[in-house]
């Protein structure tokens, strides 16, 4: 027993993960304080730039980049996956996620010899359950684990389609090229789940009838329960099981009355988008971007800079304007360590995928290197849990 305090100990007063981080020539990314960016990579169908800054005390953004074989098989099918996990509560689901998500996807690939929205619903169905049986293995030592979860955008080039998957309110935007004025259209390819927005809230009244209660104006923001922003999720186990929904849990997670069906959802809405030549890239991007960019304000920026450094100069551009919402300098933003940093912004993620319409027209057939990425360059073993993380309130 006192050799288990002992370890717990020094987990908490551990350095940061430099230990985790990946040798590999994949990452190739760098550090700027809390900002870590890849300026530039390939991928089989383009090139791709990204970018992660961190606010929290522990980084609840994850995400990644596979290129390459998306099945178990290298027989294919062959291109890219994408995925942006916003974790809230704490970051272990947003890294579970990043540890199992693609691994499922290629799974379902391969039993089903070809990508699909089937694929991509059981890769995320599966995501879900091992988080929930992770919960419920964890429950006697670690219960606040049922308190928190992640929103899971993910993009799937294929052959010419681009599907792309959300839960919660992350978002991918396409930039379009218009021949005419040169000049790119912002097209918005998924559909968020947040209560901020009507059609949210009414689906909700819908599902739950007879809760009165299903969403509350807290604070002036509107919350399922009055507890969470997001009505879907990986995670958030203490809302979908009202075993979970008990002590030990903190009080403040605690519904009164208890529920009988899942008050938030692990279902995502999935679209299929066939690629065109005039679709030059596609930005995906945890909501922290989003608070302080429209969609065309993003796809301007990407469109009118060098490919190289896009996603930097996105993060950049979002941090110079939360610092002028607070009526600072961007160089003194830069200088507030994470934690303090969480009351000026989120952590922000940001992935530009820019699509080579000659490498999309051969389809999913030509083989290429695997390539991987994790966006901050840290790579965590499968099924750490971090540190004495205390959930907050959670906002999705």
């Amino acid at each position: 027993m006192l050799s288990r305090l002992m370890n717990l100990l020094k987990a908490c007063f551990r350095p940061r993960s430099d230990r985790f981080i990946h040798k590999n020539a994949d990452t190739g990314g760098h550090q700027d304080g809390l900002l870590w960016y890849k300026d530039t990579g390939q991928h089989v169908n383009g090139e791709f730039s990204m970018a992660v800054v961190q606010a929290n005390n522990l980084l609840e953004d994850q995400s990644q980049l596979e290129s390459g074989c998306l099945s178990t098989h290298e027989s294919g099918p062959y291109g890219t996956f994408v995925g942006v996990y916003d974790g809230h509560g704490g970051p272990e689901t947003s890294r579970y996620v990043n540890d199992h998500l693609f691994q499922h996807l290629k799974r379902f690939t391969y039993e089903q010899q070809s990508m699909s929205v089937d694929v991509i619903r059981k890769a995320y169905q599966a995501t879900e359950e091992g988080f929930s049986s992770l919960v419920a293995r964890q429950w006697p030592m670690t219960p606040q684990l049922a308190a928190v979860g992640s929103c899971c955008l993910v993009g799937v080039v294929c052959g010419t389609n681009l599907y792309v998957a959300n839960l919660g309110d992350s978002r991918a935007v396409l930039g379009r090229a218009i021949k005419e004025t040169e000049e790119h259209l912002a097209i918005q390819l998924s559909a968020e789940h947040n209560a901020c927005i009507e059609s949210v809230r009414q689906e909700l009244q819908l599902l739950h009838p007879d809760d009165s209660q299903i969403v509350v104006l807290k604070h002036n923001v509107w919350r399922v329960k009055g507890l969470i922003q997001i009505s879907r999720s990986i995670g958030d186990v203490y809302l979908k099981k009202a075993e979970f929904n008990r002590e030990p849990l903190y009080p403040r997670f605690r519904l009164r009355e208890p529920f009988k069906k899942p008050i938030l959802s692990a279902d995502p809405s999935i679209s299929v988008h066939r690629l065109l030549p005039h679709d030059k890239f596609v930005i995906f991007a945890s909501d922290g971007l989003w608070e302080h960019l429209t969609n065309q304000e993003a796809v301007d920026i990407v469109q009118k800079h060098s490919r190289t450094g896009s996603a930097r100069r996105l993060v950049k551009i979002a941090l110079q304007e939360a610092a002028k919402k607070r009526e600072m300098r961007y160089s003194d933003l830069k200088k507030i360590d994470r934690g303090v940093r969480r009351h000026f912004h989120d952590d922000i993620t940001v992935i530009v995928l820019f699509l080579d319409s000659n490498l999309i027209s051969k389809a999913s057939s030509v083989k290429g290197p695997n390539i991987s990425v994790r966006g901050g360059g840290i790579n965590f073993p499968s099924n750490t849990l971090a540190p004495c993380t205390t959930p907050t309130e959670t906002t999705g």
